[in-house]
């Protein structure tokens, strides 16, 4: 008798909670692999960001073609990144177009990230959104932006444009709770127009084990000097469980918005809700679960993008029940708990210095990515 392998993925999708795939090569489209993994892992979109493309582009001979073809067009190094990155993104939509069209515009979407380093810059953000999606023309494509300060007035203008939007690099629950509320202006700016909400989504994407990592290592740092037992056990207490707890405090904030007249009218208008998107979920420390922040975060209208790894470990061993809103008390309290005189840890100051440190985690690999295009670039000009 042969053993059946129960794809705990599929189960995921059961409760009503989205896998995407946080990874995006040409070699994954054109192998089949990409489609066979919709097929056999139920994938239901994909994220990218620059440092996947990094990954994907530096040092894969797969591309040389499209960059001699490049070269010999004229075009400049920016030009040549977008034409790879943009065959890419459109052949990616193309693979999902049955699940976009299956779920009715809910999943199938391909995420593009605006470049990184006008992160701070509103009009560029605007201008740049609104033209890769024109030239990518798919309709299941979605546009990441930057949840800063001035990614969020580019995010309701974008929406008002009836563009998909990926809110990107959130970490508090403040600027989670802001981005659902741009998307909401955004919307109600379109409505005002006489024109279709039906046809928009958008994802906030929550990042999670940055937070743990940052949070674990300030606790080390204080356990090193402390030698009070009931001081070490607050301390320990905390380390791993704070993304975990942020996040289903975030979507308490969700479940309050979705509550609104703003919302309920725009809802009855045929707009979907912006889902929360569960970002960084590979564990960092192998002391912890390689799941955890799968497990403990499914629920209802929701996405969890995945590293490829991540896909594999929760096919074969993900524990599946819906948590979302399981200790939610205890997830308030231990937040609250950060502010103890023996924890002493200033979560905004955290999630700040998270965000500065994300924008540059993907304008580090966008610029080296460049640098390696340009080497590429003059190794493979003819010689005059």
């Amino acid at each position: 008798m042969t053993k059946t392998t129960t794809n705990h993925l599929l189960e995921i999708e059961q409760i009503g909670q989205s896998i995407w795939m946080d990874n995006l090569t040409r070699n994954l489209i054109e192998s089949g692999e990409l489609k066979q993994m919709i097929e056999s892992r139920g994938l239901r979109g994909i994220t990218s960001n620059p440092a996947i493309f990094e990954k994907a582009i530096a040092g894969n001979v797969i591309y040389d073609a499209d960059i001699e073809a490049g070269i010999r067009a004229g075009k400049s190094v920016m030009e040549i990144y977008e034409s790879l990155v943009f065959e890419d993104i459109r052949n990616a939509c193309d693979i999902f177009a049955p699940v976009y069209a299956e779920s009715k515009g809910l999943d199938g979407y391909i995420s593009i990230e605006v470049p990184p380093t006008i992160a701070n810059d509103t009009e560029s953000t605007i201008s740049e959104a609104m033209r890769y999606y024109k030239a990518l023309g798919k309709q299941n494509v979605m546009i990441k932006i930057p949840g800063t300060a001035e990614g969020l007035p580019a995010v309701e203008r974008v929406i008002s444009e009836g563009i998909n939007v990926n809110v990107t690099l959130l970490f508090s629950v403040d600027s989670y709770v802001e981005t659902f509320w741009a998307y909401i202006r955004g919307l109600e700016a379109r409505a005002a127009k006489g024109l279709d909400v039906s046809n928009i989504a958008s994802v906030a994407s929550f990042f999670l084990s940055r937070i743990d990592s940052n949070i674990d290592g300030k606790i080390d740092e204080k356990l090193k000097n402390v030698t009070d037992i009931s001081t070490k056990a607050k301390l320990e207490a905390v380390k791993g469980k704070v993304a975990i707890a942020n996040a289903k405090v975030a979507y308490q904030k969700y479940k309050e918005i979705v509550a609104s007249d703003r919302w309920q009218a725009l809802a009855a208008k045929g707009a979907k809700v912006q889902r929360l998107l569960w970002a960084s979920t590979s564990t960092k420390n192998p002391n912890y679960s390689d799941v955890m922040y799968v497990d403990e975060l499914i629920g209802p209208d929701t996405v969890n993008t995945l590293p490829p790894n991540t896909v594999e470990a929760c096919f074969d061993h993900c524990d599946v029940a819906p948590r979302i809103e399981s200790n939610v008390e205890e997830a308030y309290t231990l937040l609250e708990s950060l502010k103890d005189p023996d924890i002493d840890i200033n979560l905004d100051n955290v999630m700040a210095d998270l965000l500065l440190d994300g924008i540059e985690k993907f304008v580090s690999p966008f610029q080296s990515l460049m640098d390696s295009l340009e080497e590429k670039v003059k190794k493979l000009a003819p010689v005059a």
